[in-house]
């Protein structure tokens, strides 16, 4: 959110958050600092205007917030393939584990701006181009968040080609298009669902406000004579679907392409606690690894989106070659071996490389 677009800025540094909930603008952001100051006192100091600026960086729909830059689709593609096509695909499609990006709109849905396919209850899956209704949602999310082990390491005009590619994969915008603070606007009127933004939601089950839907929130109290009738809890939602975190491969329709990989845990589990952190052990090599973003999908004992460092070590570290062997994966990156995940080729320098390849033919040990 931002601190000097939105009303109730945001200030914070250290331990110390400041609210100014009925205020707007960075005069009235600096005088709830001083008064944040006041009632804590010790505790912190007001961040300073560059400090704010470092964090307010949102885009809003009509493009407020926006900075200056360009990128073309031709550029984006070559970014595609080295950061973003390892865990979306080359074109989109995703794999087992990341949800896709791009497929179930059409021509038709650009020139009308709903998108058809979302009322299809049998398609199997909702892409982010079916569903997104702004393209400055899409702009900022890859400025914030991408690429997934290194966030916010994309240049501005990084950010602009990598959004043209993903727009001409989806049909949108055509191969020689430049994406820039001015041509934006042009993309938005072309969304496939830039129409399909609503504020009538219901309770699931319920489409829109229509026969026996429910609005979200009741104009009337709703806990009267509780100890009489205490309220009952329902979903009408499957058992294996209620736990957005548990195993995918359960929560995915068996149809179509996106199946799902199994992450039900303890033998694949997503989550990198004390024994699949490689830094915790320390040592030059681990914080390489950590360094190089390596972490994100390897851990040293449990496997996350990539195979475990020690599962590597033991399945190929025996080899007569092995330094060599796995220091040119580490460089050239490649699929198949460990599933159909790939990884992308490595920018590593060669010392580095046979460092960590060294590691694993000796066993992956700290």
């Amino acid at each position: 959110m931002s601190s000097s677009r939105r009303a109730g800025p945001l200030r914070a540094l250290g331990v110390v958050l400041l609210l100014g909930a009925a205020a707007s603008g960075p005069s009235a952001g600096t005088a709830a600092a001083a008064a944040a100051a006041t009632n804590y006192p010790g505790i912190g100091r007001p961040a300073t205007p560059k400090e704010v600026a470092a964090w307010d960086i949102d885009v809003r729909p009509d493009f407020l917030g926006l900075p200056p830059g360009r990128g073309s689709v031709a550029a984006g593609e070559k970014l595609w393939e080295a950061q973003c096509a390892s865990c979306h695909g080359t074109f989109g499609e995703s794999n087992q584990v990341f949800h896709p990006l791009v497929g179930g709109t059409t021509p038709a849905d650009v020139q009308r701006g709903r998108t058809a396919t979302l009322a299809e209850r049998a398609y199997p899956a909702r892409t982010t181009l079916m569903k997104l209704p702004t393209v400055s949602t899409l702009w900022d999310y890859i400025r914030r968040a991408m690429p997934w082990n290194a966030p916010k390491t994309l240049s501005t005009d990084e950010v602009y080609a990598v959004t043209a590619y993903m727009l001409n994969l989806g049909g949108i915008v055509d191969e020689g298009f430049v994406l820039d603070q001015h041509t934006i606007r042009e993309v938005q009127q072309k969304l496939p669902n830039r129409d399909g933004m609503t504020t009538r939601h219901a309770l699931w089950p319920g489409d829109g406000l229509g026969a026996g839907a429910k609005p979200d929130v009741q104009g009337s109290a709703c806990m009267r004579d509780c100890e009489k009738a205490p309220p009952r809890i329902a979903s009408a939602l499957p058992d294996h679907a209620r736990n957005a975190h548990g195993n995918l491969a359960d929560q995915n329709r068996l149809v179509g392409a996106q199946r799902g990989v199994r992450t039900a845990p303890p033998s694949t589990s997503m989550a990198a606690g004390p024994a699949t952190n490689p830094a915790a052990g320390g040592g030059p090599v681990l914080a390489l690894l950590q360094s190089q973003g390596c972490v994100a999908c390897h851990g040293v004992e449990n496997k996350i989106v990539g195979p475990a460092f020690r599962e590597i070590a033991s399945k190929q570290g025996t080899r007569g070659d092995a330094v060599a062997y796995l220091a040119g994966r580490i460089k050239a990156g490649g699929s198949g071996v460990w599933g159909a995940v790939p990884m992308p080729p490595q920018t590593l320098a060669d010392g580095e490389a046979e460092t960590i390849a060294r590691w694993l033919a000796n066993g992956a040990r700290p």
